[in-house]
């Protein structure tokens, strides 16, 4: 048994490492935009539609897009 194996199926590995890394960053995104829009009240409206939210719902769809975009180019990688 040489010093490198380490009892893993190497695809099984690289599989397990797609899973953390998508795992990583959409509970990272979601950390972050619960943070931003629910405890510091930057996702609701309440006296109407301020400037801070059209920022915050601005970078929340922008921030959605870039993650998915980061989503698909670690499923789509062949390893």
């Amino acid at each position: 048994m040489d010093e490198y194996n380490t009892g893993m199926d190497p695809e099984m590995k690289v599989y397990f490492q797609k899973i953390m890394k998508s795992f990583g960053a959409v509970s990272l995104w979601l950390l972050l935009m619960m943070t931003l829009g629910l405890y510091l009240r930057l996702g609701y409206f309440t006296n109407g539609l301020d400037w801070y939210n059209g920022i915050f719902y601005f970078i929340f769809f922008v921030t959605l897009v870039l993650l998915l975009r980061f989503l698909f180019k670690v499923w789509k990688k062949k390893e």
